[in-house]
């Protein structure tokens, strides 16, 4: 294993974009920034042995700011949406921005995601840090975050989000990366095959919130249950407002979840390029995101076009959305002396 690090660019303050590259003794790579301790770029060889890169991207490092699509990026200090940007923390009303239609989404605008993230290298793998002030896009409370990035001779490529907090906060951390199987410049990924360990959905009411109920999903378009579906079969369904969604925007519950325990998510595969993502992780569920909205979104691509709708997917495990307002689901308050640390696993293969 090597790790190469490199400045990549520059903000306008001054301040360097660094990349740093991990290759493994099978040719495979993955590239991260500080941008957002992002996941930029993963290639690695298809069942013919071809080497693609199959992280949707950017082209130029500034376009890593604020892009709609989070492409890749590690998202706080709370993934996903809190309804209406309200939440009550120890008898304390907070309001928080509201930047996705009437709710708060990914910690806001100047979120974890859209920071320059502090980095160095640490034997074989690569640390980044962040230290999220009190009052920090409306939350409560200072919070010292990490992002480890281990990639090894396997190709197994693990994240590991760390916090600390010198008070009580929510504290969900994820990683938004995109996944296309056949490479990232390859169009669609409706034709991909999704199989997750989850028997329940959460279901949404028509503004993306959760209703606070479980919905059985045997027999139904969002069975990934039972086995391996494709990503498109049905993707105009009116179940669980798929089609008003315009896709995959849903929470699965992952089968047996145990608090701080690694647990299967599922797998993703692709038959045209025999590659398949085998995901686990610690969180109890994925969002599960077909790229619904990229279209005219996204920054020039690493292969200078533009991205279209379902040109990737995101698997992003995580706990469950707006939460803080729902004392019936797993809490995500994080209080003063406790670690937070959450693993996800990607382990790339090919079938």
């Amino acid at each position: 294993m090597t790790i190469e690090q490199h400045i990549w660019g520059a903000t306008p303050e001054g301040e360097a974009i660094v990349i740093y590259t991990m290759r493994n003794e099978r040719g495979s790579e993955v590239q991260i920034c500080n941008v957002g301790a992002a996941l930029v770029s993963v290639k690695y060889a298809d069942r013919e042995g071809k080497i693609d890169d199959v992280v949707l991207g950017y082209r130029e490092p500034m376009s890593y700011f604020g892009d709609g699509a989070a492409s890749g990026k590690s998202v706080g200090r709370v993934a996903n949406r809190i309804a209406g940007g309200r939440m009550t923390v120890e008898g304390v009303e907070y309001r928080l921005e509201i930047n996705n239609g009437p709710n708060h989404l990914h910690g806001g605008t100047k979120g974890y995601a859209n920071r320059l993230w502090e980095s160095h290298v640490e034997g074989n793998r690569v640390v980044f840090d962040l230290l999220s002030e009190d009052g920090d896009q409306g939350y409560p409370h200072e919070v010292m975050v990490e992002a480890i990035y281990d990639f090894d001779d396997e190709d197994n490529l693990e994240i590991t989000y760390k916090a600390k907090s010198d008070g009580t906060t929510p504290v969900n951390l994820t990683n938004h990366v995109y996944w296309n199987l056949a490479g990232e410049a390859s169009g669609t990924i409706l034709d991909h095959e999704l199989h997750l360990n989850a028997s329940k959905v959460l279901e949404m009411n028509e503004v993306q919130i959760p209703t606070g109920a479980y919905l059985d999903v045997e027999g139904t378009p969002q069975d990934f249950k039972s086995g391996f579906r494709h990503l498109g079969d049905d993707i105009a369904s009116e179940f669980n407002h798929i089609k008003d969604f315009r896709g995959y925007d849903h929470f699965f519950v992952v089968d047996g979840w145990q608090k701080n325990i690694l647990g299967e998510v599922g797998t993703l595969r692709c038959a045209t390029s025999g590659r398949q993502v085998e995901i686990l992780s610690s969180q109890p569920g994925c969002m599960v995101y077909t790229g619904n909205w990229l279209s005219g979104g996204c920054p020039v691509t690493k292969s200078g076009s533009r991205y279209e709708d379902y040109a990737g997917v995101a698997i992003e495990c995580q706990g469950y959305p707006d939460a803080v307002n729902h004392e019936e689901f797993p809490s995500i308050m994080l209080h003063e002396g406790e670690l937070y640390c959450q693993k996800i696993v990607f382990r790339l293969r090919t079938f």
